[in-house]
């Protein structure tokens, strides 16, 4: 039963047209592939597609969805949240799902808005200019960002919930087991919780060599397992190669917290299917 719903062509950032990674897909066994490249953003941004692409976005998958045989595929976006800019709402009726994720918290001086996941020149820069150098501030704010979100403009599912820890690699910013850390992480998905939303754990800062965990971590994935939260096990895929990179190890661990399940879109509904097949 695998499947990857987090899925960058060369409509954004991704290397790669659609039909290719469809072709992987199905070479690799997959059910269910999402396609989610990142919905178009009213300023100017290098991996975002344009919005003059939208339709043909939406065309292309189409027809290779009526061509396919072995691999059921579904249309989604990778939506900002800005407040009062844009949200996955701006898009949801056109699509089978959404993911909604927070890569830029508030603007620079010069009206630029601040990449949390750019360059490390670029993070250094907003955490100066925005927060001056106080990291639990700025982390405060990402977090603060993504509840909003959550409560007021909800997605199909969150992603990589916790990215504010990319650079953050060998704890020198700030020790994610510090309590003022995991309160944000818990209150976030304590508010994930109340509105239903999905859980993704996504596996691409691992396979970047950027993290030692998913995200979100382990510690945030047994809180949401004990609160009972859907998960959905993605990749980020932006090469057609990466559709399920680190899926094996991930499941093992996810099913040594508990998870059992993973959400996957299979006949045009949301349904639990095992992680593994020895999962059951």
């Amino acid at each position: 039963m695998l499947s990857n719903f987090h899925t960058h062509t060369n409509y954004c950032d991704g290397k790669g047209d659609a039909q290719t990674y469809a072709v992987r897909a199905e070479t690799l066994g997959l059910t269910s592939l999402g396609f989610s490249s990142h919905a178009p953003l009213p300023f100017d941004c290098a991996w975002c597609m344009q919005e003059s692409q939208l339709p043909e976005y939406l065309r292309a998958l189409k027809t290779i969805r009526s061509q396919l045989k072995n691999v059921e595929l579904y249309i989604g976006l990778e939506v900002d949240y800005i407040p009062n800019v844009t949200g996955p709402g701006k898009f949801r009726a056109e699509l089978d799902y959404t993911i909604g994720s927070i890569h830029f918290a508030d603007q620079l001086p010069n009206t630029k808005h601040w990449e949390i996941d750019g360059s490390f020149e670029v993070f250094k820069e907003g955490l100066a200019l925005l927060f001056t150098n106080n990291i639990k501030d700025a982390v405060a704010r990402y977090f603060e960002l993504t509840r909003e979100m959550i409560r007021t403009d909800c997605p199909t599912i969150v992603g990589h919930l916790d990215k504010i820890k990319i650079h953050n690699k060998h704890q020198s910013l700030f020790s994610e087991s510090d309590d003022w850390y995991q309160q944000q992480v818990t209150q976030t998905l304590d508010e994930l919780a109340r509105q239903g939303a999905f859980l993704e754990v996504n596996t691409r800062g691992i396979y970047q060599g950027k993290t030692i965990e998913p995200y979100p971590g382990w510690r945030a994935l047994l809180y949401a397992y004990q609160k009972k939260i859907p998960i959905v096990l993605n990749s980020d895929a932006h090469h057609p190669d990466q559709l399920i990179q680190e899926f094996l190890s991930v499941m093992q661990s996810l099913a040594k917290i508990g998870y059992r399940e993973s959400m996957v879109l299979r006949q045009g509904s949301w349904q639990a299917v095992p992680l593994t097949p020895k999962a059951n």
